[in-house]
């Protein structure tokens, strides 16, 4: 919905005012939400389990301890860390490098007008709105690992497609700007759920944290390739790095577990 949203105010704002400006102003719109931590921080209390858990336990979780290996008499957790933020900054890689570049491809290799854009954009987000809510189901009715791995899968497929459509068929970008929102939103339904769930209780806030935004933070290497190669390979061509991301993401499945249906502790 916040997708949607910003895309209205995309094309209201690019319609309205100068493109100098217009940038700028969508740019403190993005900043505005950052108001909501004040409530945040003031209404929201963690899951009683979890809470319960930081006060009972002799153990505490520290930042080190997502990062020690296997030992006799042990499991450590480095191992699930590497391919946790492999996963992460496949599927981020992937997901922000269409996020950030798809407007452009369309405005720039597609000739679309802003309002244009923003009409395209709308079937892309439609796509993605029922990609979560189904990829959702199909977490827990395939599993963490299928469900990623499926979709990673598909979405490669879609960005190969969707950027070798053959200029003046723009009704072909049209509509597998659907099938692409889908498959590319199906994967997070229950991507945080799955990095939560391969850590213990202790350290499972600083498992997810550390490997969601390293991978993030890594995963923006793609969309920012994308643009320094857009110039000779044309911003449609460099999209293949988001198809290089969701790949990253499949093969990093190999080296984590399903954790559907495991007894959190």
């Amino acid at each position: 919905m916040g997708w949607a949203l910003a895309v209205i105010v995309y094309t209201m704002v690019f319609s309205l005012v100068d493109d100098d400006l217009a940038w700028r102003v969508m740019f403190w719109t993005g900043a505005l939400p950052a108001l909501l931590v004040v409530w945040v921080r003031r209404s929201v209390q963690d899951a009683p389990e979890a809470a319960a858990a930081r006060e009972n336990s002799a153990r505490k979780g520290s930042f080190s301890a997502i990062f020690q290996p296997d030992r006799p008499g042990s499991t450590g957790l480095l191992r699930t860390t590497v391919f946790a933020v492999l996963l992460s900054t496949g599927v981020q890689g992937g997901y922000y490098t269409l996020a950030t570049w798809v407007p452009t491809y369309l405005k720039t290799e597609r000739d679309l007008s802003v309002v244009g854009t923003g009409g395209y954009l709308t079937f892309l987000i439609s796509g993605a709105f029922i990609g979560y809510l189904t990829g959702g189901y199909l977490t827990d009715r395939l599993g963490r690992r299928r469900n990623i791995w499926l979709f990673a899968l598909l979405s490669a497929v879609c960005i190969l497609a969707y950027t070798n459509i053959p200029s003046g068929a723009n009704s072909l970008v049209l509509v597998l700007g659907f099938p692409l929102g889908f498959c590319m939103s199906a994967i997070f339904s229950g991507f945080g759920s799955y990095l939560s769930e391969l850590y213990p209780t202790a350290v499972r806030g600083t498992g997810q944290g550390f490997t969601y935004n390293t991978g993030r933070a890594v995963g923006a290497v793609f969309p920012t390739t994308v643009g320094f190669l857009a110039d000779s390979w044309g911003v449609g061509g460099a999209l293949v790095f988001g198809a290089i991301g969701y790949g990253l993401a499949a093969l990093a499945l190999l080296g984590l577990p399903e954790t559907r249906g495991k007894e959190l502790a």
